[in-house]
C-alpha cells in the first residue's frame, strides 16, 4: 500500500503506485499518476493531469501541474510529464502547458531543480540537467540533456539551451545558447566550451578538441552564421560529437548568443 500521511488529502481517481510516500497536508488532484518509489514530501501541491514517473524525490512546498500563467489560458485541459529519477527541492514551481503549443510541460529523467526553480507553460527539459537555485524558464523553453543553469538565471520565453551547455549564475539569456557552449551575462554572451563538464561525462581528448574548433568556427572567424553552420557540418562527418550541434544551429529559433 502507499504509504500517505493521514492529513494528505488525495481525491477520488489519483493512481498512487503502491510504494509512494505523500508527506503531511499534501493535496493531490484526481487526474494525477505517481510512479513505483516516488517521494511526495510535507505541503505538496499536484494539480491537473500531472503524470510523474519512478523513483522522484518532491520536497515540501512544491507546486507542480498548476494551470499556466498565460493571459491566454483558456481552462482547456492540459498536461504536465515529468519522468524517472528527478530531484524537485523545496518550493519548485512547475506549470502545465497551453492550446496553443504542445499542450504538455515535459521534464525528463535525472534532473535536479533545486529551490525556487519555476518551470513555465510547454517547457521542455531533457535529461541530466541541473537547475540551480531561483533559475527560472519562461513558456515555450526549452533545455537540452546536461545543461547546467546557475542561480538566478533567467531564460526568456521561446528560447533554447543545448545539451552540455552551461548558463553561469546571474545571466539573462535572450537567445539561444548552443550545445557545449558556456554563456554569462545580460544579456548572456559566449566564453566559451563548458570543457570540464564534458570531461566529466567522459568526451574523450578528440572530441573536446573539435568541439573547441567549431566553436572558434562559430564566434571567432567573424563568418556570417550560415557561413559557420556549413563549416561546422561538414566537421560533424568525422565528429560525431558535433552532430547536435550541427543539427541545433539548422534550426534559428530566435537566434543564437552571439
Amino acid at each position: 500500500m502507499s504509504r500517505v500521511h493521514h492529513t494528505a488529502i488525495i481525491a477520488a481517481g489519483a493512481k498512487l503506485a503502491p510504494s509512494v510516500e505523500v508527506g503531511p497536508y499534501s493535496v493531490i488532484d484526481p487526474e494525477v499518476t505517481l510512479g513505483e518509489q516516488t517521494v511526495i514530501g510535507a505541503h505538496v501541491v499536484l494539480r491537473g493531469r500531472t503524470t510523474i514517473g519512478q523513483n522522484n524525490r518532491i520536497f515540501q512546498f512544491c507546486s507542480i501541474g498548476e494551470i499556466p500563467q498565460d493571459r491566454k489560458y483558456g481552462g482547456e485541459s492540459t498536461a504536465t510529464v515529468i519522468g524517472d529519477g528527478n530531484v524537485i527541492r523545496e518550493f519548485v514551481t512547475i506549470h502545465a502547458g497551453t492550446a496553443l503549443d504542445r499542450g504538455t510541460t515535459t521534464i525528463g529523467h535525472g534532473n535536479w531543480l533545486l529551490a525556487y526553480t519555476h518551470v513555465a507553460h510547454d517547457c521542455v527539459i531533457g535529461d541530466n540537467t541541473t537547475f540551480s537555485n531561483n533559475a527560472q524558464l519562461a513558456g515555450h523553453v526549452v533545455v537540452g540533456d546536461y545543461a547546467v543553469l546557475g542561480g538566478f538565471v533567467g531564460v526568456h520565453q521561446f528560447c533554447r539551451i543545448g545539451a552540455h551547455a552551461m548558463v553561469a549564475a546571474g545571466s539573462i539569456v535572450l537567445q539561444d545558447v548552443p550545445p557545449y557552449v558556456t554563456a554569462a551575462g545580460y544579456p548572456a554572451k559566449p566564453h566559451g566550451t563548458n570543457n570540464e563538464g564534458l570531461r566529466r561525462r567522459g568526451f574523450s581528448a578528440d572530441d573536446i578538441a573539435a568541439i573547441r574548433r567549431a566553436y572558434k568556427t562559430l564566434y571567432r572567424k567573424d563568418l556570417p552564421l550560415e557561413e559557420a553552420r556549413a563549416q561546422i557540418a561538414d566537421e560533424a562527418v568525422h565528429a560525431p560529437a558535433l552532430n547536435i550541434l550541427a543539427t541545433f544551429l539548422e534550426s534559428t529559433g530566435r537566434g543564437i548568443v552571439r
